[in-house]
């Protein structure tokens, strides 16, 4: 008889948040002369990745990315934070938010926000088949916000996953598509 894993024990969000800085160079840049959006979204899925692996106890892998919004652009020299924090827990999922904030790494003016993301994190095991995660545990008033409006952001992407899969089945019937 197969014995169904017991779903481990929750776990704060303040457990596993993490903030990643890093200076941005000249290496960083785009033709425009700003930093590639590619480099901060590096850096988002990065610090979302280590708040996974740490939820979850092990290794985690990206399954999607969503609402990558650059508010502003950056530039050499500023310091970039990436904050990141478990927003909620599936079965072996977790959303991941993340908020980018920048300021000059010589001036004392406050950090800006630049960005933000939504992550979508699966835990494997050794094999990479998916394994159960700790359920989260919201702290604060805006934690509980942040969990529930993540349950509607995930009621969505279920449903726009299944309504695109839904017509891709239908035009393939009609003999509109191939693949």
């Amino acid at each position: 008889m197969t014995q169904i894993p017991e779903e481990p024990e929750g776990k704060p969000i303040s457990a596993s948040r993490t903030t990643l800085s890093h200076i941005m160079t000249a290496a960083d840049t785009n033709l425009l002369g700003t930093v590639h959006g590619g480099v901060i979204m590096k850096l988002v899925d990065d610090a979302a990745g280590a708040v996974a692996g740490r939820h979850s106890g092990g290794p985690a892998v990206t399954a999607s990315m969503d609402e990558m919004a650059f508010l502003a652009p950056v530039r050499v020299g500023d310091l970039v934070h990436v904050r990141a924090q478990v927003n909620w827990t599936g079965r072996s999922s977790m959303e991941i938010g993340v908020r980018v904030l920048a300021e000059r790494w010589n001036e004392s003016t406050p950090a800006t926000q630049v960005g933000s993301a939504y992550l979508v994190f699966t835990a494997v095991d050794a094999d990479g088949k998916p394994r159960r995660v700790p359920p989260v545990i919201p702290e604060t008033e805006q934690d509980e916000r942040r969990y529930q409006e993540a349950q509607i952001r995930r009621t969505h992407r279920l449903a726009r996953r299944q309504a695109i899969r839904e017509l891709r089945e239908r035009r393939i019937a009609e003999g509109l598509d191939e693949d």
